[in-house]
């Protein structure tokens, strides 16, 4: 049976699931961070992302559980490739991936790798780690279904640091000309990058005004904020213009240790630091749902 977008009220218990939803998220993170051994993995930016793929995953995207290469699927890209955890968290809360997989991320004869590679039967679209090419991609899968008709959209997920790529503002400029109305790009605009700040290493501006006067319906929101995600993913307007939302987030959100530290980009977790990050996810969690009640 497919699942996506069909007359949703936003209300508490939606919420509600998808914030459940990010929570066993992160677990998995953590379990995949700790699991990988003496490997970096790329935290940082793999927790800044959890709570927009929490809801494209739990609310926005039309998927069939029971079939990851179901036809008319909506198409997602993770072209910030190194976000990986964030991405395959999500994919395992879907149903599409294991959970006893998780603990052999980036092990010898696993298919989890640190960067995303094409596994559709665990709902891996598509290969990724160049930073740069995933708009490109998605306006070829936006553009197939145009012209065979389909009603799928394609949802792509960039990095700020990434969107200092040329080929970014090249793909920006042609899926206007294409009028790509079901084509949507998030920017995990968490403002730092491996050499640091992004607004010091190549400043953006104001992302929103220069996506609106390159032709596109732009918006910015809390990427952390479950209920103002799920608004803006529900009011994309189809009017032949695609659309970019800027979300603004925090690199290595959920825990004291990696919140806006960049030595999380790429670093190893130990046992003492996974068990004391599950302590804090749990704590937090359970404290404030037990605040609802």
């Amino acid at each position: 049976m497919a699942c996506g977008r069909r007359n949703v009220v936003l209300d508490e218990k939606t919420i509600n699931k998808i914030s459940e939803f990010a929570f066993h998220m992160r677990k998995h993170a953590l379990t995949m961070s700790y699991a990988s051994g003496n490997h970096a993995v790329h935290f940082g930016g793999g927790m800044s992302v959890i709570d927009i793929l929490a809801v494209l995953y739990a609310e926005i995207l039309k998927l069939d559980r029971e079939n990851p290469v179901w036809e008319d699927r909506d198409r997602f890209i993770m072209s910030k490739g190194h976000g990986v955890i964030g991405y395959y968290a999500a994919l395992a809360e879907v149903g599409y991936i294991p959970l006893e997989e998780l603990k052999k991320f980036e092990q010898e004869n696993s298919y989890l790798m640190g960067h995303p590679v094409y596994t559709p039967k665990y709902g891996i679209e598509f290969t990724n780690g160049s930073l740069g090419m995933g708009v490109s991609l998605g306006i070829g899968t936006a553009l197939s279904a145009k012209k065979k008709g389909k009603n799928y959209k394609t949802y792509i997920l960039i990095g700020d640091g990434e969107a200092d790529e040329g080929s970014i503002w090249e793909a920006a400029m042609s899926a206007v000309q294409f009028q790509l109305d079901n084509l949507c790009v998030i920017i995990d605009r968490n403002r730092l990058q491996l050499g640091g700040d992004t607004e010091e290493i190549m400043a953006h501006g104001d992302l929103r005004k220069k996506y609106e006067i390159f032709g596109w319906n732009s918006y910015e929101v809390n990427g952390h904020n479950v209920k103002e995600l799920c608004h803006v993913f529900h009011e994309i307007p189809v009017n032949k213009k695609p659309s970019i939302i800027i979300a603004n987030t925090i690199k290595g959100k959920g825990f004291h240790f990696s919140e806006n530290n960049n030595s999380w980009h790429h670093a190893v977790m130990t046992e003492s630091q996974y068990e004391a990050a599950l302590k804090e996810l749990e704590d937090s969690y359970y404290g404030n749902n037990s605040k609802k009640c």
